[in-house]
C-alpha cells in the first residue's frame, strides 16, 4: 500500500513538472524580434554572376555584392547618415539606387558600377517621388521612370541614361494619367487614366501612335494590366468587371474586349501572378483564403516549386528575383513562425543554396500558431481574422491585444509577423480582424466597407472582441487595443465610443482627423482624392460624420491610457494638430505618453528607435493590463 502510495506522488510529482515546463516559455529579447536583418533584399543580376543584397553598416543599410564565381563579399556603399531605400540591376551591370534624405524631404538617385564599385549621384529630387518603371533589354544604359520633378501632382515619364546622366521626357502627364505599363521593349503602350472617381484604360500600337480609349470602368470595378502575350496584340489583367472576384483574363489590346478567363477561384480574388519574361506569359496566380495558395499554368515553374517544397519543408515558397536566362532565382520561404530565408537555386543543376535567414536569432519552436478564425458580424456578415495563441495557454480567459490593420482597403494575412509573435512571447492572445472593405474578398465584401468608417467598419471589429468574451477565449478585463495608420483610429476609436472594451490603446502614426488627412494629403495623392471621398467621405457633403468619428474631436471621451508614437517628418502626419490633440488629452487627465522622433517618418528606419518603441509598448502594456478593479 506504501509503494502504491509512492507510486502516485511520483506520478503527480512528474504530472507537475511536465506542466510546468510546458506553461514555462522563454522570453525572446526585444531586440531578436525587431533588429534589422542581417541580410536581406536579395536580387541576382541579369547575366547571374552577382547576386545582391542589403546589409546594416552602422545602423544604415547598404549594398553589399557577392560573385558566384569566387564566392567573395564585396561593401558597396557605405553611407552612415541615410540607408539605401531601394534598389534595381540594369541589363549592363550597373545598380540603379535610391536614398530618401528624410531631414530635407530630398530622394536622390545614384547609380553603381559594379565593376569598378564607384558609385555616382544622378538626380537630386527636392520634395519629388520618382519609381523605376522598366530595364530595356535592347537599351542596356537606359531605364525608364516615373518622377513628380516638373508638377508635384501629376508624374510625368522619363527615359535616364545610367551612364551618362541624360534624362529625356518620354510621356508628360496631360494632367490624368496614374499608371503607366510598359511592354518588354521598354514603350509605354497602356496607360490608365482617372478624373478620381471614373477610369479607362488607353491602348497605343507604338510610340507614333495616338492613345486610344479601350476599356472604361470606375473605381468600384478593377482592371489591373499585368504583361503583354507573346504576340503584343493582347495583355494580361486582373480584373473584377462583370464578377465579383477578381480573375486573371486576358484582353484583346486593340479592342478591349475579354479574350478569354485564364484562371478565377469562387472563394477570392486572385491578388498576384508570377510572369515569365522569356516566355511572356503567366506561370503562376495567387491567392489568400485562410492561407496563401498558389495556382500554377506552367508546368516547369510547378516542378520547380514542388521540388523546393520537398527540400524547404513547411514554407511558403516564392520567386523573387531571378536572371535573364531564367536559371538561376532568389527563391524565399517563410510561415507563420519562420520570419523566412534566402536561397539561391540553380535549375539546370538542381541546386540549392541558403543565402541568408532573415533573422536568425528567432526559432519557429518558440513562437505561436497564427489559427485563421471567423465570426459573424452583428448584420450576419461573416467576417474572416487571425488569432494567435499564447505557447503553453489554454485558449480561454486570456489577456488580449487587438491589431486592426493600417490600410483601410488592405488586410491582415497568415505569415510571419514580428510584433504579432513579440506579443504572443509576452502571453497576450493577438486579434487581427479583416473588417468589411478588406482585399482579398471580393468585390461586395469590398464595397459594404465604402463610408462604414467609424460605422460598420469599427462595429465588425468590436463584434469580433465581444465574440472573443461570449467564447470566453478573452479575459473581459484585459483587452488592450494596437494598430498604426488606419489601426491607430481604430485603437483610438475603440477607447473612445466602446471604453467599456479596452484597458488601453497603443497608436502609431495614427490618424486622428479626417478633415486634415485629406486636406493635407501629399500633392501625388490628389488625383484619387475623389474616390476617396466616395470610399470614405467627404470632407463638405459628409463633414457632419467624419467629425462625428475624428478623434481629435473627442478627447472628451477618451479615458483609457494611451501610448503614442510618431514620426517628426511622416509626410501624412499634421504634427502641430497632433501635439495639440494631446496637449488637450492631458489637461483632461487622460494618461497619455508621447514620443515624436525626430528624423523619422511613419515607420521607424532607426534600429535604436524602435527597439525602444517595442521596450515601452511591452512595459506600457504590463502596467496596464492589469484587472480591473
Amino acid at each position: 500500500m506504501r509503494d502504491l502510495l509512492r507510486s502516485y506522488i511520483f506520478v503527480a510529482i512528474l504530472l507537475f513538472a511536465c506542466a510546468c515546463k510546458q506553461n514555462s516559455v522563454r522570453q525572446i529579447p526585444v531586440n531578436d524580434f525587431f533588429k534589422t536583418p542581417e541580410k536581406s533584399f536579395f536580387k541576382i543580376s541579369p547575366d547571374g554572376k552577382y547576386i545582391s543584397y542589403l546589409k546594416p553598416y552602422k545602423d544604415k543599410q547598404n549594398i553589399y555584392i557577392r560573385s558566384l564565381q569566387s564566392g567573395t563579399e564585396q561593401m558597396a556603399t557605405s553611407f552612415t547618415d541615410y540607408s539605401v531605400r531601394d534598389y534595381t540591376w540594369t541589363y549592363n551591370n550597373q545598380i540603379v539606387f535610391t536614398q530618401d534624405i528624410i531631414a530635407v524631404d530630398e530622394f536622390k538617385l545614384y547609380t553603381l558600377d559594379v565593376a569598378t564599385l564607384k558609385f555616382k549621384n544622378l538626380l537630386n529630387l527636392d520634395k519629388a517621388r520618382i519609381r523605376i518603371l522598366n530595364r530595356n533589354r535592347q537599351q542596356p544604359d537606359v531605364i525608364t521612370v516615373a518622377m513628380n520633378k516638373r508638377d508635384p501632382v501629376n508624374f510625368d515619364v522619363y527615359r535616364l541614361n545610367v551612364k551618362t546622366g541624360e534624362l529625356k521626357p518620354y510621356l508628360l502627364n496631360p494632367g490624368n494619367i496614374t499608371k503607366w505599363y510598359p511592354d518588354p521593349n521598354g514603350s509605354i503602350r497602356l496607360v490608365k487614366v482617372s478624373d478620381g472617381v471614373n477610369e479607362s484604360i488607353l491602348y497605343r500600337a507604338n510610340d507614333n501612335a495616338p492613345f486610344k480609349p479601350i476599356i472604361k470602368s470606375n473605381f468600384n470595378d478593377r482592371v489591373e494590366p499585368i504583361a503583354f502575350t507573346g504576340d503584343n496584340d493582347n495583355f494580361y489583367a486582373l480584373s473584377n468587371v462583370n464578377r465579383d472576384k477578381t480573375a486573371l483574363i486576358e484582353i484583346d489590346a486593340k479592342t478591349g474586349k475579354d479574350n478569354k478567363v485564364i484562371y478565377a477561384s469562387d472563394k477570392a480574388d486572385i491578388l498576384d501572378v508570377g510572369y515569365s519574361k522569356i516566355k511572356r506569359r503567366i506561370e503562376l496566380v495567387s491567392w489568400e483564403e485562410a492561407k496563401p495558395q498558389k495556382y500554377f499554368l506552367d508546368k516547369s515553374i510547378e516542378k520547380i516549386y514542388n521540388n523546393l517544397s520537398a527540400k524547404i519543408k513547411g514554407n511558403q515558397l516564392d520567386i523573387v528575383d531571378r536572371d535573364s536566362a531564367e536559371n538561376k532565382f532568389i527563391i524565399s520561404g517563410s510561415n507563420d513562425k519562420n520570419p523566412g530565408s534566402y536561397y539561391l537555386y540553380e535549375r539546370n543543376a538542381d541546386k540549392l543554396t541558403k543565402l541568408a535567414d532573415i533573422n536568425p536569432e528567432i526559432k519557429s519552436a518558440e513562437l505561436s500558431d497564427m489559427q485563421p478564425v471567423s465570426f459573424k458580424a452583428s448584420d450576419g456578415m461573416l467576417i474572416n481574422g487571425y488569432l494567435t495563441i499564447p505557447n503553453g495557454k489554454e485558449k480561454k480567459n486570456l489577456p488580449v491585444v487587438v491589431m486592426p490593420h493600417d490600410n483601410i482597403w488592405g488586410r491582415n494575412s497568415w505569415d510571419y509577423n514580428a510584433e504579432v509573435q513579440f506579443l504572443a512571447n509576452r502571453g497576450y492572445a493577438v486579434f487581427q480582424v479583416n473588417f468589411r472593405g478588406s482585399a482579398g474578398y471580393g468585390k461586395a465584401f469590398r464595397t459594404a466597407g465604402f463610408k462604414q468608417v467609424g460605422g460598420k467598419i469599427q462595429q465588425d471589429i468590436t463584434d469580433g472582441v465581444k465574440w472573443l468574451i461570449a467564447n470566453k477565449i478573452a479575459n473581459p478585463k484585459k483587452i488592450a487595443i494596437f494598430g498604426g495608420s488606419f489601426g491607430g483610429f481604430s485603437a483610438l476609436y475603440g477607447v473612445s465610443f466602446h471604453p467599456e472594451l479596452y484597458n488601453c490603446a497603443v497608436v502609431k502614426y495614427g490618424l486622428i482627423n479626417f478633415f486634415t488627412y485629406l486636406k493635407d494629403a501629399p500633392p501625388f495623392f490628389k488625383p484619387f482624392l475623389k474616390m476617396t471621398y466616395e470610399m470614405v467621405g467627404n470632407p463638405e457633403t459628409d463633414a457632419e460624420q467624419l467629425r462625428a468619428i475624428s478623434p481629435v474631436f473627442h478627447t472628451d471621451k477618451i479615458k483609457s491610457p494611451l501610448l503614442i508614437f510618431q514620426g517628426a517628418k511622416d509626410p501624412r502626419a499634421n504634427i502641430s494638430e497632433l501635439n495639440q490633440f494631446v496637449r488637450e488629452l492631458k489637461k483632461r487627465n487622460v494618461p497619455v505618453i508621447y514620443r515624436l522622433k525626430e528624423n523619422e517618418r511613419a515607420y521607424f528606419k532607426s534600429e535604436h528607435n524602435r527597439m525602444e518603441m517595442y521596450a515601452e509598448i511591452e512595459s506600457f502594456l504590463n502596467t496596464n493590463m492589469q484587472v480591473k478593479p
